[in-house]
């Protein structure tokens, strides 16, 4: 009998800021859209479904893009009613993910005026390929 092993890796193509604050996701986004002068929106909770046959868990999630580079921006909670989003990190509230082109100088400008806000204890750039259910941040 011939076996065949399928391997495959995930495309990991963002960039993930981990953000560490008290504040309410409406207020947090409140206070980064003051500071950018943007318009981080509400929208849809992104679901989870781990285990067919059970309710998905649910994530608080905002949306800014923007349209001249197609650069998108989610704010994401780390933590739902049923759980975490990314357990191992169970000490992060939320996750900044930034898909498309977004160069290293922009990032290192945003990181620093993010850190710059009051309210905000911690941020720091997290490599997406090093967290163990990475696959929860793909959408």
């Amino acid at each position: 009998m011939n076996r065949r092993i399928l391997s495959f890796e995930l495309d990991l193509d963002f960039i993930l800021i981990a953000i560490t604050s008290q504040l309410k996701d409406y207020r947090l986004c409140y206070y980064i859209n003051k500071e950018f002068n943007i318009d981080f929106r509400k929208v849809g909770d992104y679901e989870l479904n781990l285990f067919v046959g059970n309710e998905p868990m649910q994530f608080s999630q905002y949306f800014y893009q923007i349209i001249a580079s197609e650069t998108a921006f989610y704010i994401i909670a780390n933590r739902g009613a049923a759980g975490f989003l990314i357990p191992e990190m169970a000490n992060v509230d939320y996750f900044m993910l930034i898909k498309n082109h977004f160069d290293d100088e922009d990032l290192h400008n945003m990181v620093c005026r993010l850190k710059r806000i009051e309210n905000i204890k911690k941020i720091s750039k997290v490599d997406p390929g090093k967290i163990k259910s990475n696959e929860n941040l793909l959408f």
